[in-house]
This record gives structure tokens, C-alpha cells and sequence, in this order.
């Protein structure tokens, strides 16, 4: 069993219109946007980064907004559900603050004796906010959302997936074990996490799989201190029979890629170097960055990207 990871670094979607998505996650949810960048294989895409002050691994939810890309497709072989921290007793304020801003899918429930909002993002994105106890990690106050009830970060992520066998022996494997189960759902934890520790597994043997669309999760990653701790993942999941991508550099971590057998594609990341590599931390993702072989086409991409609010 490793033990180099610990607890999610980011989880990236897709989103049809970027100033949309921009607004939702900074205005709607409070949330930093933290880098405003292009996807490196579309650099006439964004790829856009929101989270805490610092873009600390574990509160980072990224998106790749295609202009009007088709609607995804609910089903299994993918993150179903994002889910938020919040402290306890702010679920009402999140209730009132969603409905008085038009946001769609509200309802509450409790699941593994937390209280919980569900609610859906711009383009039916399954997301929820979960009343975490004694969540100490400091949330991003500048966003319209007070430190009593600002998000803190992730709190968990569900895998829907028809048998969820394989994909439990993988993630106990990369050092989670089963905590607890709650109807047709699995919830495995990560020792001595970074705070977004929690990973469930929901079955649904008869669903039918999940098409890639706006609104969909494209990949959910996992957080390693360094480089070094990268490698021996990298090298035990090989020798296990993974197929997994070599060392990407993606500026602000370094990422390896594999797909698990549930279908949900992973992705191990580093916490270095960080978001503030290239930017103040003052200024985060208030500037136009790009990766250095998109470089030579700044001009463009400032005159025909969709204009962002602040």
C-alpha cells in the first residue's frame, strides 16, 4: 500500500461558456480564481483554476470551457458529485444565497452523518457542500462570502461506477481504506490527508455509461508532495499493471495520467511548484498566462479569448 498521497489536489470539468463558469465560481460560490491560462493541447481554450487564497492542493477546481460544447451525459465511468467543505450550521446560509441567486438543483440531505446541499453548477455539474467538522484549513474571504461560512475546500468526491470492486482495490492500493458504507455507497479516507480526503464510491450496476460533455468531470487528481514521492506512484501503479503517462509539466504541478478500471480517468499531482510560480500571490489569475509554446500567440488569444470579470 503507498502512502505518498494525500487527499485530492484538483478536479477539472468542462464547461460551454468561460465567462459563465468564471462568474459562477468567483461571484456564486466565492471561490479565487487563481490562474487564468489556456488548455495547452486548445490554446484558443482557457483553462481556468479556482480555490483558496493560494490555489492550496485540495481546494482546486479547474475547467476547460469549449464554447458551446454539447451537453454531457449522466451515467457510470465518472465523478458524479464534487463536493465542497463548509462549517457547520452555514448550510441555511448557503440555502438562501443560492436560491436568492437562481442556482439550480438545490436539496438537503444527510449522508454518513453529515449534513449536506446539493445543487448543480451553470451546465448541470453535480456538485455539494457538506458541513465538515473541524475543517481548520482557511478559506478565501474576498470572494462576498464571510470566514464563518466561506468554503474551505474540497471535502470528497463520488465515483459512480457499475462495479466498483476494482476501482476500491485501487484506491486502497494508493493508500485509502473503507470508513463506512450507506446504501449502495462506499466511503474510503486517506490517512493524514490534506483536508479533502474522502473518496465514495457509488454502484449502479444497470446505468448506462457517461458521455464527455459540458458539465462533466474530466479528470480527478490526487496530491503528492513532490516530484520524488510522483515517481515511486508512478513506478508501483506500473508495476501493478497500470498504463500510466510519463512526468507532464503543466506549469504549476507536474501530472501523470492513468484510467482506473471503473473508467474515471486519474491523475497524480504535485504540490509544487505552485500557482504563485509565475504571479504574486497578490495577483492571482488576474493575468493572462500561457504555457511558453503558446507564447508567440498572446496577441490573438487576448483579442479573441471571451473577456472575463474580475
Amino acid at each position: 500500500m503507498l502512502n505518498q498521497i494525500k487527499g485530492l489536489h484538483h478536479v477539472t470539468s468542462m464547461a460551454s461558456d468561460a465567462a459563465e463558469n468564471n462568474q459562477f465560481f468567483t461571484h456564486k460560490l466565492g471561490l479565487r480564481r487563481v490562474k487564468k491560462t489556456v488548455n495547452f493541447d486548445a490554446p484558443d481554450v482557457y483553462h481556468l483554476y479556482y480555490a483558496d487564497e493560494l490555489g492550496t492542493p485540495g481546494s482546486v477546481m479547474t475547467y476547460f470551457p469549449f464554447h458551446n460544447i454539447g451537453k454531457g451525459r449522466p451515467g457510470v465511468g465518472e465523478v458524479g458529485t464534487t463536493v465542497f467543505s463548509v462549517p457547520e450550521g452555514t448550510l441555511p446560509f448557503w440555502e438562501k444565497r443560492f436560491a436568492e441567486q437562481g442556482v439550480a438543483g438545490l436539496s438537503r440531505d444527510e449522508q454518513f452523518g453529515e449534513k449536506r446541499l446539493s445543487f448543480a453548477g451553470p451546465d448541470g455539474d453535480g456538485f455539494a457542500l457538506v458541513e465538515a467538522k473541524g475543517d481548520t484549513r482557511a478559506p478565501w474571504i474576498k470572494g462576498g462570502v464571510g470566514n464563518d461560512e466561506a468554503i474551505r475546500g474540497f471535502h470528497s468526491a463520488t465515483l459512480r461506477l457499475r462495479d466498483g470492486g476494482a476501482t476500491e482495490e485501487l484506491l486502497k492500493f494508493m493508500g485509502y481504506e473503507a470508513v463506512d458504507t450507506s446504501g449502495n455507497i462506499k466511503r474510503l479516507a486517506v490517512k493524514d490527508g490534506n483536508g479533502a480526503d474522502f473518496i465514495d464510491i457509488e454502484t449502479l450496476p444497470g446505468a448506462s455509461f457517461a458521455g464527455l460533455g459540458a458539465g462533466s468531470v474530466h479528470h480527478i487528481a490526487f496530491a503528492v508532495e513532490n516530484r520524488e514521492k510522483q515517481l515511486e506512484v508512478r513506478k508501483a501503479l506500473m508495476e501493478t499493471g497500470y498504463q500510466v503517462t510519463p512526468v507532464i509539466d503543466r506549469d504549476y504541478f507536474w501530472a501523470i495520467y492513468f484510467r482506473t478500471p471503473g473508467g474515471v480517468l486519474f491523475e497524480i499531482a504535485t504540490n509544487e511548484p505552485g500557482f504563485d510560480r509565475d504571479e504574486d500571490t497578490a495577483h492571482l489569475g488576474e493575468a493572462l498566462k500561457l504555457p511558453s509554446q503558446h507564447a508567440h500567440l498572446r496577441d490573438y488569444l487576448e483579442n479573441n479569448l471571451q473577456p472575463l470579470s474580475d
